[in-house]
């Protein structure tokens, strides 16, 4: 009689499992933590080449991460966050990101993204090192500058 019991009560696992139909977790990493772990119905990436939106069932891929906005949709509700470059693996329905630094796109401001720009301008290119760098840090200050232009209230 037992085993009936534990066939018809449902485990935390299935729960989760049937919370989470039709939608992809997220899981986003930086060197010191893990950022947050949320599930959406969608979450658009910014891609080096451009944003790419992931929905439940997307086939696996890898990819390099660019500087911007990283967008989670569950309905009307958005939840959106700064990240900078990095990569990106999708895989069963779950999408994880490791990249450098991410935060709550609300508290990226103009005079960051100023900042930013700043003293990416201010690198040396003599090298192709250099150039690299400066190329990362001046995509990293448009991601930026992107961000903080949605912030402005309408």
């Amino acid at each position: 009689m037992q085993s009936t019991v534990d066939r018809m009560m449902p485990s935390l696992a299935s729960e989760r499992e049937d919370a989470q139909k039709g939608k992809v977790r997220c899981i986003v990493v930086t060197p010191e933590k893990a950022v947050f772990d949320e599930v959406a119905e969608m979450v658009i990436l910014p891609m080096i080449d451009g944003e790419l939106g992931v929905l439940q069932g997307r086939s696996p891929l890898i990819g390099r991460l660019g500087a911007g906005e990283l967008r989670l949709k569950t309905g009307a509700h958005v939840i959106r966050y700064f990240v900078e470059a990095g990569f990106v693996q999708v895989r069963s329905n779950v999408v994880t990101v490791l990249t450098a630094n991410a935060k709550p796109a609300a508290t990226v401001t103009a005079d960051m993204a100023a900042a930013a720009s700043a003293q990416a301008s201010g690198l040396p290119s003599g090298t192709a090192v250099e150039r690299a760098n400066k190329t990362k840090a001046r995509d990293r200050a448009a991601g930026m500058k992107k961000v903080a232009a949605k912030n402005v209230p309408a």
